[in-house]
Order: C-alpha cells, then sequence, then structure tokens
C-alpha cells in the first residue's frame, strides 16, 4: 500500500507504507507523530524525516556511520526496554543535521539520535561516552 505525503518542498510524494514512521513520544522540539523518510538525492547519505501532518516540516537526517566511522549508540536497559529494542541490529539509527551555508557548517547531532525500528520511532539520548550535539560533518577548508 502507498500512502501521500503532501509537501510544500516537494509536492505531493506518494510513499510505501514503509517509508512512514510513528514516533509514540513525538522528537524534541517538534510537532506531531507521524514522519516519513523521503531520500535526498541518489546515493542516499541524506534523508529527509517529513511531517506526515504538517506539509512545512521536514529536517535533514543521515545515518552516523557515513561521516563517524567509530560512532556507538549506548542505550540504558530500561530504555532498550521501553521503545521495545531486544536487539540494536534490528534497528536503523539516524542523526539529524543542522544545515549551515557552507559544507563545513553542517553539523550532527549525534547525543539525540533517532532510532527506527518496526516502523515505529525513538529520539533517545545516546549514552556512549559525551556525544556532541554538534559535530562537524565535513572538515573546514584549508587556505
Amino acid at each position: 500500500m502507498t500512502q501521500t505525503l503532501k509537501s510544500t518542498r516537494f509536492g505531493d510524494v506518494e510513499l510505501s507504507d514503509d517509508a512512514v514512521v510513528e514516533f509514540p513520544n513525538g522528537l524534541i522540539g517538534l510537532r506531531g507523530t507521524r514522519y516519513a523518510l523521503v531520500p535526498h538525492g541518489e546515493d542516499g547519505t541524506f534523508v529527509w524525516l517529513h511531517s506526515m501532518e504538517d506539509p512545512d516540516l521536514a529536517l535533514p537526517v543521515t545515518r552516523p556511520w557515513n561521516f563517524f566511522a567509530d560512532y556507538e549508540v549506548e542505550l540504558s536497559d530500561s530504555e532498550a526496554e521501553r521503545i521495545g529494542l531486544s536487539d540494536p541490529s534490528d534497528a536503523d539509527v539516524y542523526v539529524t543535521v543542522r544545515a549551515g551555508g557552507a559544507a563545513h557548517d553542517f553539523t550532527a547531532n549525534l547525543r539525540a539520535p533517532i532510532v527506527v525500528a518496526g516502523g515505529r520511532g525513538f529520539q533517545v539520548i545516546n549514552e556512549a561516552g559525551d556525544p556532541p550535539v554538534r559535530a562537524p560533518l565535513f572538515a573546514e577548508p584549508v587556505a
């Protein structure tokens, strides 16, 4: 089956049901609970997390390992139980991206990743060390 995403950015987009993610607890600082993962570009490095309820609300996300090979997500047992995640390898992990005017201004929030499994998503607090909220995605150009 498919669903139609109404977007001011992309127009009407037909999506498969598995592209839609329910966030039972919402997302930090955002409204709504139903979002779709919409690919951006052909390489799939970035994805839009687009609200199914608000045609104006979309934010870029990426899989952290595209940029941070050593990235780890650690959850307490109670947090893993709360979100129903018995095996972390069953989940997809995304981090939100803050875009800037130049490539070296792009950052990722490694502290509050988004964990998606079985059509449900949760933004969690990463307990692995002290991950930054604004980790640069690209190196600053050398003059």
